[in-house]
């Protein structure tokens, strides 16, 4: 029972901060125009974050020993590809992850 309230408040209070940190901007910027810099965070931070995430998807892929990094780069092709032609961020990551997994617990 213990463990359960722990838990319980656990969560309460990182909800309580997600809502204060997601909240906050609206609260410091009200009735304000937002700063050049945080309009040139919101424009270019989403993309340095995904090439971030590549890159760390990417690290440890063993090309020189077999698959070779085929299933990653069969993964990625179709979900960039999904991304490019669909353009649902959601569904090209969904597809893309299933694929790998498919393919390096199945295929390879």
């Amino acid at each position: 029972m213990a463990g359960d309230m722990h838990s319980a408040i656990l969560v309460a209070v990182m909800a309580v901060c997600l809502f204060f940190l997601r909240g906050l901007p609206f609260l410091v910027f009200r009735g304000k125009e937002t700063p050049a810099f945080i309009s040139y965070l919101g424009k270019y931070l989403p993309y340095a974050i995904m090439g971030m995430l590549l890159v760390y998807g990417l690290k440890d892929t063993q090309v020189l020993s077999a698959p070779h990094g085929i299933p990653e780069l069969i993964a990625l092709a179709v979900t960039m590809g999904l991304q490019a032609t669909v353009k649902k961020s959601l569904l090209s990551i969904v597809v893309g992850t299933a694929l790998y997994m498919f393919l390096v617990q199945v295929v390879f």
